[in-house]
């Protein structure tokens, strides 16, 4: 089953992310080993065959092979995070409703023109809501939130986001002070827990809201108390959901696997969200793409 496609009418969950295939230069295939009775070298297209005696080989040629396995024992390869599109430049300009400096970080790598306009909204999940529904919601309120009071000038589109870490029955969000962080951390590490961010894309013109729930697994190795408090006085997990930064001193420190989109856990899953930009941008040309003539109204 391939990754769920973002809609604008339900969440979805991305299944296992595939890092892309690399280049890799190939020896030349006329040395003495790999080579079949027919004079074909092992991994060469039928009729191809090892250079004669006495005549220059051929030159190395690229071919397309599977990359190196993960190391630390990874389980599965990290997502790519990220990199700059040509064409986003085409894509209309939006207002990020967030004041979270990764998420603008992720934005301009991918070369997304955006304004900032934080939500400032409080972050309460409902008794017995579930944790993609409490992540979607949040987002879609950040969205509207923000997309209201925005003038005639700002861009038409407005996007909201909302991460939290799950593990086992709990939801977890940013810590409230350092001892809190100790102990979010504390529940984490020796285990596996899922992150899943909401990502809400309103067009505040059409009133079209396209939205997506990505998850991402990630397992973290066994630490002491001691540990944890060491990296706590860092500052670095203050504000972050779960109390660790995956792309900083948490990530090297004690994540062992990730499983999914890297950029899902820093706070934005950045393909998904460039889908929806894309399918915004659809909507808007088709709605100011003249009718063919014979479908005028008369």
């Amino acid at each position: 089953m391939g990754p769920v496609q973002p809609t604008s009418t339900s969440s979805s969950v991305t299944q296992v992310a595939r890092a892309p295939r690399t280049k890799a230069r190939l020896p030349d295939p006329g040395g003495p080993r790999g080579v079949l009775a027919s004079g074909q070298a092992v991994g060469e297209p039928d009729g191809a065959r090892r250079p004669e005696p006495g005549r220059d080989p051929p030159p190395l040629r690229d071919a397309v092979v599977d990359p190196p396995p993960p190391r630390r024992g990874r389980l599965t390869r990290r997502a790519p995070l990220g990199t700059p599109r040509r064409d986003m430049a085409a894509l209309p300009r939006l207002v990020l409703a967030s004041a979270s400096p990764r998420r603008r970080d992720l934005l301009e790598a991918a070369g997304v023109r955006f304004e900032v306009c934080p939500a400032d909204l409080p972050e309460e999940r409902r008794e017995g809501e579930p944790a993609d529904v409490f992540a979607r919601r949040t987002a879609s309120s950040k969205a509207r939130a923000v997309a209201a009071r925005l003038d005639a000038r700002a861009p038409r589109l407005v996007l909201g986001a909302d991460t939290v870490v799950v593990v086992g029955e709990q939801v977890l969000g940013k810590p409230t002070d350092p001892a809190d962080a100790v102990r979010l951390l504390a529940l984490l590490v020796g285990r596996t827990h899922c992150v899943l961010t909401g990502v809400s894309l309103l067009d505040r013109v059409s009133g079209w809201e396209g939205q997506v729930v990505v998850e991402t697994r990630v397992r973290m190795r066994t630490a002491g108390e001691e540990e944890l408090r060491d990296y706590v006085a860092t500052g670095e997990p203050l504000d972050k959901a779960g109390a660790y930064a995956v792309q900083g001193e948490g990530g090297r420190r004690f994540v062992e696997a990730l499983e999914g989109s890297e950029s899902n856990v820093i706070g934005l899953p950045l393909e998904e969200t460039l889908a929806l930009l894309r399918e915004a941008e659809e909507r808007t040309s088709s709605a100011a793409s003249p009718a063919p003539p014979g479908e005028r109204t008369r």
